[in-house]
């Protein structure tokens, strides 16, 4: 372990960054890989080239992708690629990657295949940049110049419209945001500028058929960490007034209908539908607070699942906790965005933002199901692929990377989510561990299951 480094967890053990690009073929499998499988898993997150441990946090690092080609049952091969910043380029001795940019390039939180195209994303003031199919970044993009600004990590697509949602913010501009739709064939159709105080980081969002749900909480730009040299320049602000926003669809920011809601803070919302009294249904999971006492990632003391119903008349917000055990990186069926939905699967979360286990919850049935992968085995996000297109709500797979701390190794784990405390159904060996980093999808040939 590199002494220097050792000061900061986000640098050091599991969290330790690849220094090369690597290019390997053929990959070991154990099991047997699912027919519905022929495409690329893919998966984004920071892999510092040259880090300060004492400025340093996770969420800052140079952006890598690193992922995996499945074809006929067989792992054809695993690529690690930094994502070509201007810095990134200049250390590699190469040209400056072509494209428009926003406040800054660094691009490290999330991959998503849209309207044709690999798009590698990240919150608070890059545009996103464009993939090649053998992990290369090949420009920045803002969507043909209907972009304009920021762009935002976990954007959303509709399954009954097409179009991909999301809610933008950018740490040069505190006073608004803005509420983004994207049309199938890649270009913005919809952008609406939403005044907040205090210059509040919205990572996700979520909808309804009816609204965009917009969570403004109290985790907001700061000023003194900006001016001591934090990479990272967000901080708790218990005295910004949180507050959940139901933005209509093809509504204007002044009629945005605001909800009270105690101090918390909300990295991902699972899914989100109108019931049929009119309230909201939003579940999501909760933080009791963020980025309050540790510089270097995510600090909260304590997170659960809670479903929360918004009343748009009475403008009240009640929660209810579905699940207390500590769990993060929620995915649901995705083709049941926006609308009622049943399963969900989580990761159950031990220390620096590690996973221990996986949890299936049953929302309907009021159960939970676990899938513990054994001592230092670490789940990260798993994400759900349907077996068939007309298959039923979980008839299919999950899939995501699991780092093995005590081998060195990282395996990619296809699980049946209807079997799910089964032994995996197959897994495709890594040879070295991949550094958690946040979201991931899974990249079919000539179409794409997306977030």
């Amino acid at each position: 372990m590199n002494a220097v480094l050792g000061a900061n967890p986000y640098l050091t053990g599991v969290h330790t960054p690849m220094r090369q690009e690597l290019t390997l073929e053929d990959l070991p499998v154990t099991g047997v890989i699912p027919p519905a499988f022929n495409g690329r898993y893919l998966r984004m997150g920071p892999n510092p080239r040259a880090p300060k441990p004492d400025k340093y946090h996770w969420f800052s690092g140079d952006g890598m992708i690193h992922g995996i080609r499945i074809e006929e049952g067989r792992a054809r091969w695993y690529r690690n690629r930094w994502i070509r910043s201007t810095s990134v380029s200049k250390a590699l001795g190469e040209a400056r990657v072509e494209g428009p940019r926003n406040t800054f390039d660094t691009v490290n939180t999330n991959v998503v295949h849209f309207a044709g195209k690999t798009l590698g994303l990240v919150e608070a003031g890059s545009t996103p940049v464009e993939i090649g199919e053998m992990l290369e970044t090949l420009c920045y993009t803002d969507f043909g110049g209907t972009l304009h600004g920021s762009f935002t990590a976990h954007p959303h697509v509709d399954p009954l419209t097409g179009e991909m949602h999301g809610i933008c913010y950018d740490a040069a501009r505190w006073r608004s945001i803005r509420y983004v739709v994207v049309r199938p064939d890649g270009k913005v159709r919809r952008e609406v500028s939403i005044p907040v105080k205090h210059g509040p980081m919205i990572h996700d969002s979520a909808f309804t058929q009816r609204f965009a749900i917009v969570l403004d909480l109290p985790v907001t730009f700061s000023l003194w960490a900006g001016m001591t040299g934090q990479t990272f320049p967000y901080r708790w602000r218990p005295s910004h007034a949180a507050r959940v926003g139901l933005l209509p669809r093809e509504g204007e920011a002044k009629d945005i209908i605001w909800c009270p809601v105690d101090p918390c803070y909300i990295f991902h919302a699972v899914n989100s539908y109108d019931a049929t009294d009119g309230k909201v249904i939003l579940d999501v999971i909760v933080h009791d607070r963020m980025f309050s006492r540790i510089k270097a990632g995510p600090d909260s003391q304590h997170c659960s699942l809670e479903r929360w119903t918004i009343d748009p008349t009475t403008r009240q917000v009640v929660r209810v906790v579905l699940d207390s055990a500590p769990q993060e990186f929620p995915r649901p069926d995705e083709r049941r965005l926006g609308q009622p939905y049943r399963y969900a699967y989580t990761m159950a979360m031990t220390g620096w933002f590690l996973g221990s286990a996986l949890y299936k919850h049953d929302l309907q049935g009021g159960t939970r199901q676990v899938h513990d992968f054994g001592p230092q085995r670490h789940p990260c996000e798993f994400m759900f692929v349907p077996a068939h297109p007309k298959a039923a709500e979980d008839e299919g797979w999950l899939v995501g990377f699991v780092i093995d701390a005590k081998a060195n190794v990282t395996d990619l784990v296809i699980l049946d989510a209807r079997n799910f405390e089964a032994a995996p159904q197959a897994s495709i060996r890594i040879p070295h561990i991949v550094p958690p980093g946040f979201h991931g999808n899974w990249v079919q040939n000539q179409a794409a299951f997306q977030i």
